[in-house]
Order: structure tokens, then sequence, then C-alpha cells
């Protein structure tokens, strides 16, 4: 078929009046009374034709069926037209990581918690841990980790189109993607908190891969960070040793489908599984001169909100991840093509050095292949993936066209996997 746009004669161009795209079929035509010029979006099943100006109609045109659809919506009168180009594939570009300066060992936890530096140690894997002090925050850490993606990358802020924040311990109760994209200067970037807890960045990575694969963007910065100690019980050891505060950055570029680093993935969720792990929102008795506790003699007072300290039955989270987290990267594998002994890089949430080692050998992937940084920094949420990673990619270890399986796992409970390609 033939499809023909045709302009008002007093916009057309001298030698021409029509936009004609053929398809070797039979032929059509559609005309539009937009008066202004057109943008021509290219998907894998439909071609949609954009006018620009306050009277513009937009002209849907699907070519398996040859509907054409008039969509009476305003369209936007940015003199700033953004080109989108869908059905791409997204590349890891850059890295980056932050903690925090204060650091938290084994042996200062035992002087007031009834434990020791073996005890842990051989449960976890964890030595030490990075804890926020001195008015650091979340989205301090956040920015600092993006700086160094953007530099890696070779990007300008103002070049980011998305900013996804990947935290369940935001500094504003509305999230923190925003004030992340202030700090930055990603003044062109739409952001947006993703709340998920050690699931949190691996959704955030397959959610960019999907802006750019559906939605035309071209470069997306995925961040994840998280401050677990602020909601930890310092009085609970089996707890408090696990938790550490970090942030990790990604920054995905849009590139041809051949290129796609997202080479498979696989998420799942079960809110029964909320009572072995959770941080409850409770609300709290008023007394009289609370702040806000004021109703203009109104007899309703609601009550006020806090958030309980993380709660955790940490046998059978253990049982959970050993038994879900291998079958979520074989599914994700099975996507890919690929089996456990064609991978480089086993890339886990640094959750616990046991759960580490227990999928590995379930994956048959040697102890050598499997990336991890727990020791120093702990169970890190959101940020572990990142953190571990950036770490890897800048001492050499990953390196280009290297193929990692990521997965996260935890509250909700969710968990999820993605076999990824490093660029």
């Amino acid at each position: 078929m033939a499809i023909v746009f045709t302009s008002p004669s007093h916009l057309q161009p001298s030698s021409s009046s029509s936009l004609s795209l053929n398809f070797a079929s039979s032929s059509k035509s559609l005309s539009s009374a937009a008066s202004c010029s057109q943008i021509v979006r290219l998907c894998e099943s439909s071609i949609v034709f954009r006018a620009y100006a306050p009277t513009c109609k937009s002209v849907l045109v699907n070519c398996s069926g040859a509907e054409a659809v008039e969509d009476q919506a305003k369209l936007s009168t940015s003199n700033r037209a953004l080109r989108r180009t869908v059905g791409k594939g997204s590349k890891l570009i850059g890295c980056g990581s932050a903690t925090p300066k204060l650091s938290i060992s084994n042996e200062y936890l035992s002087k007031f918690v009834d434990t020791s530096d073996e005890w842990i140690s051989v449960r976890t894997g964890i030595r030490n841990r990075k804890i926020l002090s001195d008015g650091e925050t979340v989205t301090d850490l956040a920015v600092k980790s993006s700086k160094k993606a953007l530099e890696m990358a070779n990007l300008k802020a103002e070049e980011i189109d998305l900013v996804l924040l990947c935290t369940s311990t935001p500094d504003d109760l509305f999230g923190s993607a925003a004030q992340v994209q202030r700090e930055l200067g990603c003044n062109r970037a739409l952001a947006f908190d993703i709340t998920a807890a050690c699931s949190g960045f691996v959704l955030g990575l397959v959610t960019g891969s999907r802006f750019i694969k559906g939605g035309g963007f071209e470069n997306v910065l995925v961040v994840g960070a998280d401050a677990l100690s602020r909601y930890v019980d310092w009085t609970d050891r089996g707890t408090c040793i696990l938790f550490g505060d970090g942030a990790g950055a990604v920054i995905l570029q849009a590139t041809s489908d051949e290129q796609d680093c997202l080479l498979g993935f696989d998420f799942h969720s079960d809110g029964n599984g909320q009572r072995h792990l959770h941080a409850l929102v409770r609300s709290t008795d008023k007394k009289p001169g609370d702040e806000g506790a004021v109703s203009n003699g109104d007899v309703f007072l609601p009550s006020r909100a806090s958030v309980s300290c993380i709660q955790m039955n940490g046998k059978e989270v253990f049982r959970f991840a050993v038994r879900c987290v291998p079958e979520t990267i074989q599914t994700a594998l099975e996507e890919a093509g690929l089996h456990g002994p064609d991978l480089d890089w086993l890339l886990l949430h640094q959750a616990n050095q046991r759960i580490l080692d227990a999928v590995a050998e379930r994956l048959q992937i040697p102890p050598e292949r499997v990336i991890s940084n727990l020791s120093n920094y702990g169970n890190t949420s959101a940020a572990s993936i990142p953190l571990a990673l950036d770490e890897a990619v800048r001492c050499g270890k990953v390196k280009p066209g290297d193929v990692l399986a990521t997965a996260g796992f935890g509250a909700g409970l969710t968990w999820g996997s993605a076999i990824v390609r490093w660029a």
C-alpha cells in the first residue's frame, strides 16, 4: 500500500505537496487538516503521524489494519519537539557508587550487642558496614554515584531523559528522585521513585530499558540507594548486624536491537511472605500539644504515623532466597538462550554470603565467578547490585562484553532477575 500525508497548500514545499511512504501494496491516501510539519514515528506494527500546532489533529495509521483514527486532544506547543524512535535496545555505558564515611565493624557492634566478629562473619560473611552520619542523606549518596556514572559514560546531566531512583528509604515521604534530578541538573528528565526494597534496582534496570524500547527515550539513569540503618533496632542482633547504607548508579543508552544489553528477565511477587520481612507503618497515640494535632474543634483527630523497625524471620527468608532465586535466574537464562556455565559473572543482591554460595552451586557457577563485596558493606538493599557492579568494573574484573546474571530478592516479598551484557 502507499500512505500519503498531504499538507495544506500554504505550507507545501515548493517542489512537493505530500510526504509519501510506499509499502508495495494497494494504494490508500489520507489527508490532514493540520497546518504544520509532520513527524513520523516508526513502530514495529504502526506509523504515527504527529502534527505540532494548537489546532492540530493527530492521525494514527495502523499498518496492519490501515485504519485512520482521529485524535482530538490538544497537542503540546513546545518548541522542542521530542523525536522518538521506538523499538530500540539499550546498552550499559556507565556506572558509579557512593557510600557513607562512617564504617561500623563487627568488633564495634559487639560492644553493645551480644555478638562477636566470628559469630557474624561465619553466619553472614559481613565484617563491616557503612552508616549515614554527619548530615549525610540518601539523596547525597544517589547524586554522588550518579555523577560518577555520568563521567564514565561521558554524558552531560542535561542529556539524561529519565531518572529512576530505586529506594525504600527516601529522604522525602513523596520520593527523592526529583531532588536527585535537581541536584544533578538533569533539567530535561522525568524523575520518579521505584519502591521494591532489595529487588528495586533490577526492577529499575528493566523499567529503564522498557522506556527506551517502548517510549523512545535515549539516556536513562537508574540509581539504587538505601539507608536501612535508619530503620534498624540496634539492640536486635538478628537484624542490626546485616544492614548498611549506600548507593550505586548505571546509565542505559539507546542502541540497536542487535546490541541490546538486556538478554532476558523474570519477576515475581508474593504478598503472603510479608510476614517474614517488613517494616510496618503504624498509628501512634496523640498527646496534647503534639505537632499537627490541631483540629479547629472537630472531634476527629487522625492518628500520626510512624515506621516500625525492620522485622525479619531470618530462617524463612533464607529458605525463600535459596529456592526462588535460582528458579528466576534459570527462567531468565532460558529467555536469553543461555545456561549457567555460559555466564561470566553471577551478581546477586548482597544479602548473605551463604545465599550467594547456595545459588551459585545450584546454577553450577564456580565461586570465582561470583561477585561479592558484602564483607565490606553488608546488605545495602537496592544499592547492593550497582555498588558491587561498579567496584567490579573499575577494578577490571568485569570487562566489555561480559554477561552477568543479576537477581534481587527481599521485602514484599518480591524477587526477580535479569541477564545483562556489560558494554
